[in-house]
This record gives C-alpha cells, structure tokens and sequence, in this order.
C-alpha cells in the first residue's frame, strides 16, 4: 500500500459552476458577478484542501459468474466488474480525499452566504474530482511503460456496481483511516470529498466505452465526457 501527497491539481472557475449544475458560458454572459464569487471561492478553496491518495495493488486469482476473486480471499462482485475487470492480472484501488478543512469552511460559510458557501463546496467537488483524475492517469502510465493495459476506473454506484456492496467490497481490502477516511454505516464516505475506485492492469483488459456510460446520470449531467 502507498500513500502520496504530491499532486498538483488542475481545475478552474468553469469546473466550479460545472459542479453546480451551471453552463459556464451562459453565466459569464448573464452574472458576471456569480464568476467573481466563484473565483473568491477558488482562491480561498485551494489553501484548504489536502489532497491524498491511497493506493494498494493486489492480484487477481480468478473471476467467474460476476464475481473476481482477489489474493488474500476477498471479492469484488457484480457485472460491472466482471465485464471491465475479468481480464485483469491485478487491480489498483484508489481511495482519494481532499481532507475536511473545506468542508467544514464550506458548512460555515452556508450559515452567513449560501451562495458563497456553495461555491465552496463546488470547489471541493472539482478538487477531489482532478485528484481521482491524476491519480488514475499515474497508474495508467505505469502500465502503459510497463507494456500492460488499464480498465476504466471503475467506481460503486456505476451502473452494474451499485453503492452496496461495491463500497463495503472496497473498503474490506483498505486501511482508509490511513489517509483519515472512513464508511458511515449508510455507506457514505466521510470527509465527503472523497471518491474511491479500482482499476483494472494487465495484457488482456476491456478498454470499451467511457466511465459515463455506466453514470445514471449520464443524459443530464453537464461534466460528461464526450
């Protein structure tokens, strides 16, 4: 299992109003003024947030009916799984978290100025969402310099994956406190910015389609990956 702090994230203030639900260009043409609190949240936002990855390989040893069976005798299981990950010589579980010192600025700032309390939020959102995406493309180049491929990143609650047991499933095979997150009993991660995944490495892994495929909200969300 390793432990990496060292990230640099990318996002910006069209990634904030995305997270809200909000057309980026149509704000800049209709609230100039939403775009400058947006960036008053992002400024205050990126000195907030602790960015940390765990990340922990183990070895696939077998997969049949919509299950793959894992060294050490845990399972990951469901068609999602079997379908990406059925091929794979390994898996890599990520669990990333941006901590809770936004969170909790974010929860404060709602009590005083909701709509700059949730541009907070929005930042955290996009913050945690560029460190899932950094910390997947590393373990897609390790594979790729390696000669193997990778799976999409495959997180609970896709479709074919569902929140449970997905989420108890990875949580079995991590030390998530180690990087100070845990599972509530309904399931929910707390700091709640936080995203956990897996991730398929071999010579004979599923590359089809694109995570937003297997997202529920996949016809309305404004962040889909074309």
């Amino acid at each position: 299992m390793a432990i990496r702090r060292d990230w640099v994230l990318e996002y910006d203030v069209d990634d904030i109003l995305r997270s809200q639900s909000a057309d980026p260009a149509a704000i800049r043409a209709r609230r100039p003024k939403l775009i400058e609190l947006s960036q008053h949240a992002l400024d205050e936002g990126r000195t907030l947030i602790d960015s940390v990855v765990l990340i922990k390989r183990i070895p696939v040893e077998k997969s049949r009916h919509n299950r793959i069976t894992l060294a050490g005798g845990h399972h990951l299981s469901g068609p999602l799984i079997t379908e990406h990950l059925g091929g794979a010589d390994e898996i890599v579980v990520l669990l990333c978290t941006i901590g809770d010192r936004l969170g909790k600025r974010s929860v404060a700032e709602c009590e005083r100025n909701l709509s700059y309390g949730f541009a907070l939020d929005a930042v955290g959102s996009a913050a945690v969402q560029s460190l899932n995406a950094a910390a997947c493309n590393v373990i897609e180049q390790e594979a790729i310099s390696a000669g193997l491929q990778t799976s999409l990143p495959l997180s609970p609650g896709m479709e074919g994956w569902g929140v449970d047991p997905g989420q108890r499933e990875l949580f079995e095979l991590i030390e998530a406190d180690k990087v100070g997150v845990a599972l509530s009993e309904t399931l929910e991660m707390r700091p709640l910015k936080s995203l956990s995944a897996v991730i398929g490495v071999g010579t004979n892994i599923a590359t089809k389609g694109a995570i937003c495929d297997y997202c529920g909200l996949r016809d309305t969300c404004r962040q889909r990956i074309a």
